[in-house]
C-alpha cells in the first residue's frame, strides 16, 4: 500500500517542500527521502523528473523510494572524510536504514530503502 507518492523535478527548491509534506512521518522517512532526492539533484542535474513513494512493507518497515530515469547512474556508497563537504547522503541512508538498494529497468532507477517502522500514518498536507 502506499502511503504517499509524489511526481516532482528534482531542484533544490523541492527538496524543503518534500520535507514539508511528509511532516506526518518520522524524522528518519523525511531525511532518507530528502538525502535521495538531493542525490538525483547532484548527480543527475536539477530538473530531473522523480517520482517519491513512502510505503510500508511486509515486514512493517516504512519504504522510501525514489524513481529517476537514468538506469545507469548507480548510487555508491563512498568512505567520507572530516573535511568533505559532500557525500554524506548515502552514508546517513545506510547507518539509518535496515537496508537499501537499487532496483533498475530499461529505463529507469529506483534507490529505496527500508526503515523500521516508527512512522505515523500519512495524512497529506495542504498544497503549497
Amino acid at each position: 500500500m502506499t502511503a504517499f507518492e509524489l511526481d516532482l523535478l528534482a531542484t533544490p527548491k523541492t527538496v524543503p517542500e518534500l520535507r514539508h509534506r511528509l511532516r506526518a512521518l518520522d524524522h528518519e522517512v523525511r531525511l532518507c527521502a530528502t538525502e535521495l532526492l538531493t542525490n538525483v539533484i547532484d548527480h543527475l542535474g536539477a530538473g530531473t523528473p522523480v517520482t517519491v513513494r513512502v510505503t510500508s512493507t511486509a515486514q512493517g518497515r516504512t519504504r522510501v523510494e525514489v524513481t529517476d530515469p537514468d538506469a545507469h547512474a548507480l548510487p555508491a556508497l563512498k568512505p567520507v572524510t572530516d573535511t568533505a563537504e559532500s557525500g554524506r547522503g548515502l552514508a546517513l541512508i545506510d547507518a539509518l536504514a535496515r537496508r537499501w538498494g537499487v532496483d533498475q529497468g530499461p529505463d529507469h532507477k529506483t534507490v529505496w530503502c527500508e526503515l523500521p517502522a516508527r512512522a505515523a500514518p500519512f495524512r497529506p498536507g495542504p498544497r503549497a
